[in-house]
């Protein structure tokens, strides 16, 4: 009961401060990844942005940087390849003494029939999408775990976790499922040392990559009237539900996937 009490004795500007706290953002230099890491960071955590796009990254932590001074680090990285995830995790050890939270929102969704998909494209996204998670998630719990007190870990998964949206996106689908499995075991295991593994679902948002998509042939503007409140979603969208899940205004939560979709789902 002390401990309840404690938890509602907090104030909402309490529970939000993640001051003193260090979070690492896979795919962190754009998009949704971008708006994650300058929520959390806007909280007052170090933030590392690990991208394999290093100008980008360099770019947008430069950013931060210009707002608090020795907050923010670039890491160019491939999530797929085990010693440079390791690597990044030592890095961000050395350079802010810790590791608390990781977003693992690096990801990629190459449109392809099924009869024009190659075994290396299928497992290109594979290796990314739930390798990359995997990888991630096991380097980063591991320091979680040796350093003590807890963490948050956030996997950026998709509703196409829970139903496909679209033809073409196979690949994609399957490792999309396959985090979400991911989150819930590594969730069960995780809870004993006070680490949370939560997922976010997103729907449409309006990022980079679904822009290029129109060049593909994708009907954007048709999408985004499919869904009910009549619009995709704005990177920040996602970012406000990153810092929730990243801060202890989700202190009993863990294994729940957050779907952020402007309700479609619903259709």
């Amino acid at each position: 009961m002390s401990e309840v009490q404690t938890q509602t004795s907090r104030s909402i500007d309490e529970l939000l401060d993640l001051t003193g706290k260090t979070a690492v953002v896979t795919g962190g230099a754009m998009g949704i990844g971008h708006a994650i890491a300058t929520r959390l960071h806007e909280a007052g955590a170090n933030v590392v942005l690990a991208d394999r796009a290093a100008g980008r990254a360099v770019e947008a932590a430069d950013a931060l940087e210009e707002r608090r001074e020795g907050s923010a680090l670039a890491y160019a990285i491939d999530v797929a390849d085990g010693p440079s995830v390791q690597r990044l995790v030592h890095k961000t050890v050395e350079h802010f003494e810790k590791l608390d939270v990781l977003v693992n929102n690096a990801g990629i969704f190459p449109f392809a029939p099924l009869t024009e998909m190659s075994e290396d494209d299928f497992m290109r996204v594979i290796d990314v999408n739930l390798r990359g998670v995997f990888l991630c998630t096991k380097f980063a719990a591991e320091q979680m775990i040796a350093q003590g007190g807890g963490g948050k870990i956030v996997n950026v998964t998709s509703i196409d976790a829970i139903h496909p949206s679209m033809v073409g996106l196979a690949h994609y689908d399957a490792s999309k499922h396959g985090v979400w499995g991911f989150t819930k075991n590594v969730a069960l295991e995780l809870a004993p040392h006070g680490i949370s593994v939560n997922a976010i679902a997103p729907g449409g948002v309006l990022t980079p990559g679904v822009k290029a998509a129109q060049g593909d042939g994708v009907d954007v503007e048709a999408m985004a009237q499919a869904v009910p409140m009549g619009r995709f979603g704005d990177p920040d969208e996602i970012g406000r539900v990153a810092l929730f899940l990243a801060s202890d205004l989700s202190s009993y939560m863990t294994g729940s996937q957050v779907v952020v979709d402007g309700g479609m789902l619903l259709t």
